[in-house]
């Protein structure tokens, strides 16, 4: 069995424990979701650092076919696209299972759906099959809607509840028109990603059907990402929504989006990339200026993280569009960057509601003189969503803007206008009020985090501190797949005669660090 297929088996190995555990053991379901999340963290772990990042192509492959006449097999590896990610899943699932006790009732059922959460999304990441990658990612999004509408907080759940789902199966409806599409017309009987690039390549499709199938995949997948103008269902959804949820969704499940942009659409579509790519580079300043801006009026906590999220996810939109090796590299940085912050930023701001029962700032004050872990972890987590140096995202979004401005300079200028100055404002605010300050009467008397209960926000927070101090450690394993990503997503431009733009965008034309 291969390491990666262990992977993605240990949460489903958890949830039959729980299943198989009597209600007169209860106190059991906590221990086995930890003990099984715990086991795909180390599992994870072992993954990473087991891949070599010099070798070409995938690794800790396995595949077990599935249904041949359909041309569909469960069919997993790693390369420098998912090997960050999957360690992220494992390492933000596990965080999320310690964070949960506040789940007071039907808690059998919520551990159920969390692993299932965390079980998918590993399965999504890790599939080589456009199939099975589409079947993981809505194994794990179908929790998040029961999640919401019964453990959610506040009057607005309900309606949450109806958004998040009214948008995120319209997204991954047109996605998947997306790739019945790609399966039917191209003629290779296959959605493995090895054997229909093979294919493409000595038949590709006619420029129209590529621009058609890569708009359906960028719509698609954009919309469960939190694409602009297609975001409105994220901050809410993040606001209402239980802790663990918020950062299993936000930092794990709005990324397998991007991913199969990369994995799939990027590579197979090189026409599609072609003529999309400078809308994308229009929307996502949507994101990094709209959502920094609506991040500036907030007075609730979530509703700015929820914003600020997405206003993140601005920078690997662009960086996709520039179809740079630096681009792409630093894209999958900020991706598996942000995995961890917005789970550290929502576990944090979890804590503080099952405290005080309100995320208004205004009433936080003197979170740090109150909970000093608490206090000082939070101020960590948004100076990192400020980009300050020595945390993971710096070094995503510096290489991201690194990758963009031999392209496109003026989206560099607005993306470090939106990204930075905007973001660092908003975030400076909810420091001085949530931080710092006399101490709220909300949080007077409030006691701070002890013991064993610190491990997972100290396991995200030295997540961020690692891939900040030393990332090199991923981008050596990132850059291989980029320049393939790459290589292969501007072909079709060098040959139907784009010489001038494919010239501009050629990997090898792009110094290596």
């Amino acid at each position: 069995m291969s390491p990666v297929t262990l992977l993605i088996l240990l949460p489903f190995v958890g949830i039959l424990a729980i299943l198989l555990t009597p209600s007169k053991y209860a106190f059991a379901w906590r221990l086995w979701a930890q003990l099984f999340s715990g086991l795909a963290a180390l599992a994870s772990l072992f993954v990473f650092f087991g891949f070599h990042p010099g070798a070409a192509g995938y690794q800790m492959v396995q595949r077990l076919e599935w249904n041949s006449e359909l041309g569909l097999a469960f069919h997993v590896g790693v390369d420098g696209l998912n090997v960050g990610l999957l360690l992220a899943t494992a390492l933000v699932g596990f965080a999320a299972v310690w964070v949960s006790d506040e789940i007071e009732k039907y808690t059998k059922l919520f551990y159920v759906l969390l692993l299932t959460m965390i079980g998918g999304a590993l399965g999504a990441f890790a599939s080589l099959d456009l199939f099975f990658v589409y079947f993981f990612n809505e194994f794990a999004l179908l929790p998040t809607f029961l999640m919401i509408g019964i453990w959610g907080r506040g009057d607005q759940k309900n309606f949450a509840t109806f958004q998040i789902t009214l948008y995120l199966s319209l997204g991954a409806l047109v996605a998947l028109v997306g790739l019945v599409c790609l399966y039917a017309l191209s003629g290779a009987n296959t959605l493995d990603v090895l054997v229909l690039g093979a294919w493409l390549k000595e038949h590709p499709l006619p420029a129209g059907l590529q621009t058609l199938i890569f708009g359906l995949l960028l719509f698609g997948f954009g919309t469960l990402v939190g694409l602009f103008p297609f975001h409105s269902w994220a901050p809410l959804g993040y606001g209402v929504a239980p802790t663990a949820t918020a950062m299993m969704h936000a930092g794990i499940l709005k990324k397998v989006g991007l991913f199969v942009l990369l994995r799939g659409a990027f590579p197979l579509l090189p026409l599609g990339v072609q003529n999309w790519t400078g809308v994308l580079a229009v929307l996502c300043l949507g994101n990094l200026l709209y959502c920094g801006w609506v991040a500036m009026r907030q007075k609730d906590l979530n509703l700015l993280l929820g914003n600020s999220s997405l206003a993140h996810m601005g920078f690997v939109f662009l960086a996709l569009a520039s179809t740079t090796v630096i681009g792409i590299t630093g894209a999958v940085l900020v991706m598996v960057a942000h995995a961890f912050l917005a789970a550290l930023e929502f576990a944090l701001s979890g804590y503080l509601y099952r405290r005080t029962g309100t995320l208004e700032m205004l009433m936080l004050g003197g979170a740090f003189r109150q909970m000093p872990f608490i206090g000082a972890a939070l101020i960590a987590a948004l100076m990192a969503g400020c980009g300050v140096p020595g945390f993971a995202n710096f070094a995503g979004e510096l290489t991201v803007m690194f990758g963009v401005w031999s392209v496109m300079p003026w989206h560099v200028v607005i993306a470090a206008w939106g990204g930075l100055v905007i973001g660092g404002i908003y975030m400076l605010r909810a420091i001085r009020k949530v931080a710092h300050g006399e101490v709220g009467k909300v949080l007077e008397g409030k006691p701070d985090v002890v013991g064993l209960a610190r491990v997972p926000y100290v396991v995200l927070l030295l997540a961020l501190v690692f891939f900040g101090v030393a990332p090199g450690v991923l981008v050596d394993r990132i850059r291989p797949s980029a320049e393939r990503v790459v290589s292969l997503a501007t072909a079709g431009a060098s040959k139907t005669g784009a010489a001038g733009h494919a010239s501009v965008l050629n990997p090898t034309s792009a110094p290596a660090h």
